[in-house]
């Protein structure tokens, strides 16, 4: 049985969602919303190795980022 460390500390998380608007913000909100860009974070990176790749490149530039970033939150990351 592995035990997952977290990449994220729960420091930053808290003040983003007070810079959001929230007075008080619990732990479990917190670890929530941890677990949420830990995990849309990885489908980012995940879509930029593969543009790199696809670019011949080993190494994942800020561009395949930006531009994975456009293309998994379509809608929601700014153009």
């Amino acid at each position: 049985m592995s035990i997952r460390q977290n990449e994220l500390s729960s420091a930053p998380i808290h003040r983003i969602i007070k810079k959001a608007g929230a007075t008080r913000v619990s732990e479990d909100a917190a670890e929530e919303l941890k677990r949420v860009l830990e995990t849309v974070g990885q489908i980012i990176a995940k879509e930029a190795i593969g543009l790199a790749q696809y670019a011949g490149r080993r190494t994942v530039k800020r561009e395949d980022i930006d531009r994975a970033a456009r293309t998994v939150l379509r809608g929601i990351y700014p153009s």
